[in-house]
């Protein structure tokens, strides 16, 4: 014991001791009794209730996702919700929905439980459903607030908590902080308020969600079409889909709505279409990677596809395949898909007259400036954001409270994408559609999505973007990344690669009026940038790039050169 702080000792102390905790909870901790180490990394800390949720590797300890855990958050979360809205709301109402990882379903269970204790309506999805439904299932049944069970595309250890609020987006600071307040006052598991099942269903404390909403998520997201008849009465026919929901939850709704839009040849990778929690066939299933679209790949190939798009397992980050001129499979970046996207949903509402007068896209700080060169071409303002897609629902929030703006398309360069105004988060099952959409119109035109990008290109200009990330795990690895964080702070260079550093922007400060972030960019004289910053939601520290070139050589030469400086000093 004598590896282990004072504070660990005393917590699982205290959980073997503690009748609310279970024999089987218990038998997991004795079993560790000689790793010091271990127990140091499970109990060092309360897991940290980010502006996002929890989210953290499964297992029994204050510093694990597990239900104990689970339900303090919950416990929080309900005396938040009583506290801000119970009087207003009457008898106020969660909405929860999960995704296909480990204890997934029993997290959503005990979230309701909690809340039903509360005396707070659970509104709950039986199975496996996508966080974008979770996000519209919110609004469109007037709830208080939702929870998602998920840990997106982190390793299958992990499982985390996502919370909503009545707008139907992740809490923003302000409401974290109130929430994280309520949270640290459970000060034991004996002041977490639960029903049984039983007495939740027979108090209408519990109830099921089904086929009602799927069928309105479905029709709300094909709603957003806009080439709806003509994909349905001609661009459809031939028009050939690969899709790969990567063991999670998008098949159903990815599908049905490509179906609903008038897409008949729609093929699922069959060894990644059954939910698995263990991700078996791929090392991650994140769209982001090339490797992720192995299998579809080999599909695509056999079928002929025309693109291949992939979905996170909570189905809010969507990838998508192209073939490059010389027939070889291209995974598109974030970047590229979003302001392909934005070209093409822009270009059809001009051209249909209906693109307002007072549109706006909405981007984060991180993400590249070519989308919104693409916007402001068609006339739409710009607005910039903090990392995060909750900072994008809180400005469409804000859009529709104001009527200062007609909110049009919001991304993220991390995969994240949104048009419509029926959610607010990022939605993998819209971004499917869009995509396939506006390919199927170009190949209409003879062209295919590489070849559209490669016009933008010499239209807007060569942008280029890169991310390293480095990851580094445990106590150790949180005191390394704020360390490597303070040394840039305070050491902000004056050049890098024979280019001057024109300024530093130190979101730290709270920046143009944003929350205050611990996030460093640095802008060049040649219009290139780079941007430090800490993952939310996994033990990393992410290095974005940016640069402008004269030529694709150009600017993979001014990418290469500038990454290579940077992280040789991230390294170091």
């Amino acid at each position: 014991m004598s590896e282990m702080s004072q504070r660990t000792i005393d917590t699982v102390q205290r959980w073997l001791n503690d009748p609310y905790v279970d024999e089987e909870t218990k038998q997991e901790l004795r079993s560790l009794e000689h790793d010091a180490k271990e127990l140091e990394e499970r109990f060092y800390r309360d897991l940290e209730f980010g502006t996002g949720g929890l989210r953290g590797v499964i297992g029994a300890g204050s510093n694990r996702i597990n239900k104990y855990t689970v339900g303090r958050a919950t416990q929080g979360f309900a005396r938040y919700i009583l506290e801000a809205h119970g009087a207003a709301d009457g008898k106020p109402s969660v909405v929860i929905a999960h995704d296909s990882r480990h204890f997934s379903p029993e997290f959503a269970l005990e979230a309701a439980l909690v809340l039903a204790g509360n005396g707070i309506v659970a509104k709950l999805y039986p199975s496996l459903r996508s966080t974008p439904q979770l996000s519209f299932s919110v609004r469109h049944l007037g709830a208080t607030g939702g929870i998602v069970i998920t840990a997106s595309h982190n390793p299958p250890e992990y499982n985390g908590y996502k919370v909503y609020n009545r707008e139907g987006g992740q809490l923003v600071p302000s409401e974290a902080e109130n929430v994280i307040a309520r949270i640290q006052e459970v000060d034991s598991f004996s002041a977490v308020k639960r029903l049984s099942q039983a007495d939740a269903e027979a108090q209408g404390l519990l109830v099921w969600l089904g086929e009602a909403e799927d069928q309105a998520f479905a029709d709300t997201v094909t709603n957003v079409s806009v080439n709806r008849e003509l994909i349905a009465s001609k661009l459809g026919e031939d028009f050939k889909i690969v899709f790969t929901p990567l063991h999670g939850t998008g098949q159903a709704p990815v599908e049905r709505v490509l179906r609903n839009i008038g897409f008949k040849h729609i093929y699922v990778v069959p060894e990644q279409a059954k939910p698995d929690a263990n991700f078996s066939t791929v090392k991650s299933p994140n769209p982001e990677e090339r490797e992720a679209f192995t299998l579809a790949m080999k599909l695509g190939e056999e079928v002929g596809a025309d693109i291949l798009i992939g979905t996170d397992p909570d189905a809010d980050r969507m990838g998508a395949v192209v073939k490059n001129s010389q027939g070889e499979y291209v995974v598109l970046t974030g970047n590229q898909s979003g302001a392909i996207m934005i070209h093409y949903l822009l270009g059809q509402l001009k051209e249909a007259g209906k693109l307002p007068s007072n549109g706006a896209v909405i981007k984060t700080i991180v993400t590249s400036e070519m989308g919104a060169a693409i916007a402001e071409h068609y006339g739409a303002a710009v607005l910039n954001t903090l990392t995060g897609f909750k900072y994008i629902g809180e400005k469409m929030t804000q859009f529709e409270e104001s009527g200062s703006h007609t909110y049009l398309f919001g991304y993220e360069e991390s995969y994240g994408y949104l048009a419509g105004n029926y959610a607010r988060d990022k939605d993998a099952v819209l971004a499917s559609m869009l995509i396939c959409e506006a390919a199927a119109y170009y190949k209409g035109q003879g062209k295919t999505l590489y070849d559209v990008l490669q016009e933008l290109y010499e239209q807007f200009g060569y942008f280029l973007e890169s991310l390293e990330s480095r990851t580094l795990k445990g106590k150790d690895g949180v005191a390394q990344i704020q360390a490597k964080m303070s040394d840039w702070r305070n050491h902000a260079p004056e050049e890098v690669g024979c280019v001057l550093v024109k300024q530093v922007l130190d979101y730290a400060e709270g920046l143009d009026g944003l929350p205050k972030e611990n996030v460093l960019k640095y802008l060049l004289e040649d219009g290139s940038w780079f941007c430090l910053r800490p993952s939310g939601t996994e033990p990393k520290i992410k290095v974005y790039f940016a640069v402008r070139g004269e030529s694709l050589a150009d600017a993979k030469a001014k990418i290469q050169s500038l990454s290579d400086h940077v992280m040789a000093r991230v390294d170091a």
